[in-house]
């Protein structure tokens, strides 16, 4: 009887394994937002930090938009920005190109506190990277962005 594994078998050993250690990032990264935003304002919900975090990476943007991008419904989304509004973080104004819409823009204050958020949490990141040579870190940068398709964007 022959048992060595069949090259199916060897490749789902693989993909539960990689499944396991996904896991695991996704799992530490969530873990760090939490404490990441509970930083910025303990006060508030994580999912107003995410609201906070996708503007400072993004810029200013609608609501709409927003909500789509941080896969939240708009009453959800109006809601924590009213919130954000009341404590200085986030400011609502007339859009220059149609004053009818509404654009969400971080205040100073807002990009002051969440640059304070996220060194913490970055530092988390690059300790675990830190005795990484370049190469390493090239290369592991280079299959994540295979990995989240990245290389078929550009191409597209």
């Amino acid at each position: 009887m022959n048992n060595t594994p069949s090259k199916n078998e060897s490749r789902e050993k693989l993909e539960i394994e990689l499944g396991e250690q996904l896991n695991a990032l996704i799992s530490a990264s969530h873990a760090l937002n939490v404490r990441s935003a509970a930083k910025f304002d303990s006060s508030l919900q994580p999912a107003a930090f995410h609201i906070v975090r996708w503007l400072y990476s993004y810029g200013p943007t609608n609501a709409a938009t927003l909500a789509e991008s941080t896969a939240m419904d708009r009453s959800s989304v109006s809601r924590l920005v009213k919130q954000l509004q009341a404590l200085g973080y986030v400011s609502r104004e007339a859009s220059p190109n149609d004053g009818r819409e509404i654009v969400l823009t971080l205040t100073e204050h807002g990009q002051q506190k969440i640059i304070e958020a996220l060194k913490e949490k970055e530092s988390v990141f690059f300790e675990r990277i830190s005795d990484w040579k370049d190469e390493e870190l090239h290369d592991f940068t280079q299959m994540l962005k295979h990995f989240n398709g990245y290389n078929r964007r550009m191409r597209t």
